[in-house]
Parts: structure tokens; sequence; C-alpha cells
């Protein structure tokens, strides 16, 4: 077997070395480069044509969103796992409508790391761990791309679903729809049985992906 190849794209060399001393071992990965931006991860994933991109959210130049975005209109079949210090909701659902196959905190044991990878390379995203996990499964086993549904929605089950999208609480979805909290909690309940969906964080990646 053909080790993956892996482009590492950090901006700062320690991290960018972590990585490297995590994966060398591995017989499954083959690091074949490094780069420092946004603009280098762009330039090297064509001239190296790695399989998988582990990309810094947070990258001078160009961040690690708007490369992933500009890569996977390039290439679209090479895999981006996103990197970050935080699990912000809000980049998670960016970095998904922009393509990414996954979302990995830095801070996670290195075992979590190597078994991550594995069940992205392997197709096996039931495998992952955490809300990126949880979130490409979803998609993948639920098939969220039926926006059908969306059309049987009220006007004001869709303006409460914006408003989730956007990461508003239920307060202050109350007060800028003038309707009370408890209201709030029932269209809720009633959007989450109408789209068969689990919880708050999968209505919010529903609406970005067909309501916005």
């Amino acid at each position: 077997m053909n080790p993956y190849r892996i482009l590492i794209a950090d901006d700062h060399p320690h991290a960018r070395q972590a990585i490297l001393a995590m994966l060398e071992d591995d017989p499954y990965f083959d690091i074949v480069g490094q780069a420092k931006n946004g603009k280098e991860a762009i330039k090297m994933s064509q001239q190296l044509n790695p399989d998988i991109i582990l990309m810094d959210i947070q990258m001078p130049v160009l961040n690690g969103l708007e490369a992933t975005k500009i890569i996977k209109d390039k290439s679209p079949y090479i895999k981006i796992i996103i990197l970050s210090v935080s699990d912000n909701v809000a980049d998670l659902f960016t970095a998904i409508q922009y393509g990414a196959q996954g979302y990995l905190l830095k801070n996670m044991d290195p075992d979590e790391w190597i078994q991550y990878l594995h069940s992205v390379v392997e197709g096996k995203s039931d495998a992952t761990r955490g809300m990126a996990g949880k979130l490409l499964y979803h998609f993948r086993e639920k098939d969220l791309q039926n926006t059908s549904l969306a059309k049987s929605l009220t006007r004001r089950e869709k303006e409460i679903l914006l408003l989730i999208g956007d990461g508003i609480s239920n307060k202050k979805v109350a007060e800028q729809l003038y309707i009370s909290e408890n209201t709030v909690k029932n269209h809720i309940k009633n959007l989450l049985e109408k789209l068969e969906l689990e919880n708050r964080v999968q209505l919010a990646v529903y609406a970005i992906k067909h309501i916005k």
C-alpha cells in the first residue's frame, strides 16, 4: 500500500514539527511538504498533489478557511482537515461549507489524531470523535442534501432557523422576533421533528446549507 501524502500548513514551526513527529512513524502517512501560510498551501497543493492537507485555521497572508475554499475549488479530490486550538462552531460550519473533510483540535491526544486521520482516509467518518465527527457522520448518513424539507417550513420557522444558524441564543431570538422564549423553544422542537434532526447544532448546519 502506498502511504497517503500529507501537506502540513501551519505558520508555527513548532506546531509543524509536532505534527511531523506525530505522524512520521505511521506507515500510512508520508509528509511531502510544509507550508507557512494559506498562500503557500495553495501553491504547494498544486505542485505536490497531496492526498491530505492538515490546514491551520489561523495563518498570515491567507487564512486556512479561505485557502481551503480555493484548493477545493481547484482540486476537490484533496482531503482537507482543519486544525485549530478552539472548537468554534462558526469556524466548523465554515470549514464544512468550504469542503473540508474534518476538523482536528491541536490539544487532542496524539492517538486520537491518528485514529481520526485513519478514519478519514478509510472513509469511516462514523469512527471520528467530537463535534466534527458527529456532523460529518450526520451529513453522510442522514443525507441533509434534501432541500425539499425546507419548502415545508413556515416563514416564522425559517426566520428562527436563520437566527439559529447565526449562533444566536433563544433569548436573543425571542427579542429580535418579539415573541416569548417559550415560543422559540416550541418552534425549535417542531423544527427538529419536521427536519428529522437531533439537536440545535444540526439545525444550524441545516440553516447554513439549505436556507441561507
